[in-house]
Parts: structure tokens; sequence; C-alpha cells
């Protein structure tokens, strides 16, 4: 179990979001959408209320649209809901800023360091508790069986 904790450490990875300005996002590539006033009523009906940011890898661009596969959403108040992939039609004048979801190398290394180290830590450190290990000895002068405690190192 602790092996595939730390094997799947590297897994996790860091992303930083970085701006797109007003270039179009190619196909494939992971989105961040801010959502404007106009974005939040025109979707609010389909992708819930007070929707802020859309998250999603852009399926395809069109001269009118961009088609997204959401993975998430976020909302006013700081509130989530996961997606699944779903396809929808985000119009270019509904976005306030986009950004591209980028695998930061730097903060992946420095975290699967971290997670390694704090595995190696708890590998050499002892899981089972400390106590005591009964032997049983017999006693010379009752003839009867009785219990010593000896502490474990």
């Amino acid at each position: 179990m602790r092996g595939l904790a730390v094997l799947s450490i590297p897994l996790l990875g860091c992303y930083t979001l970085e701006p797109l300005g007003r270039a179009a996002p190619a196909p494939g590539t992971l989105v961040t959408f801010d959502i404007n006033d106009a974005g939040r009523s025109a979707l609010g009906g389909s992708m819930g209320p007070e929707i802020v940011q859309i998250d999603g890898r852009v399926l395809d661009t069109d001269s009118t649209d961009y088609v997204i596969g959401v993975s998430g959403v976020r909302f006013f108040g700081g509130g989530e809901q996961a997606w699944r992939g779903e396809r929808v039609r985000i119009k270019p004048e509904y976005v306030r800023s986009t950004y591209e979801r980028r695998l930061s190398k730097t903060r992946t290394v420095a975290f699967a360091a971290a997670g390694v180290a704090a595995a190696a830590y708890l590998v050499t450190r002892s899981l089972i508790g400390g106590g005591s290990v009964d032997v049983p000895v017999l006693c010379d002068t009752c003839g009867t069986a009785a219990t010593l405690r000896i502490p474990r190192p």
C-alpha cells in the first residue's frame, strides 16, 4: 500500500495558469476561462448560477464558438462542481480572460521530492507501537507458570 502511494506522488504534478491573451486556444489545449457578466447570464441556465470560471479541454474552435470538454466549474463564494468532459459551446464574448493550464516541471519535481522524503521518513520509523513481550516462566517455589514482562528495545 505504501509503495503505491509513493509511486503515485510524481504523477500528481503541479500546474500553472498562463494567460493566453487574445489568441484563440488550439484544440487539445487545457484551458480555464474567466466568465464575464454576459456569460454568467447566458450560461447560468445550463451550467449553474453565478458561474465564475470554466475548466476544460478545447475540443474545437470555429468562427463563432469554442467547443470545450468541461472538467469543472467554479462559482461565486468558492463552490466548485466537477464535470466529466461534457461538450459545451462557449461564445468568445462570454469570456473575460483565457488561461492555458501548463504542467510546471519545477513545482512537480519539488512536490515529488518532498513526497519521497516524507515516504522515506515514514519507512525508516517503526509504525508498530512499542510495548513488552510476555515470556512464560516456571515458578521454582510454587510449581506454577507465571508471566514475566520484558520491555522491547
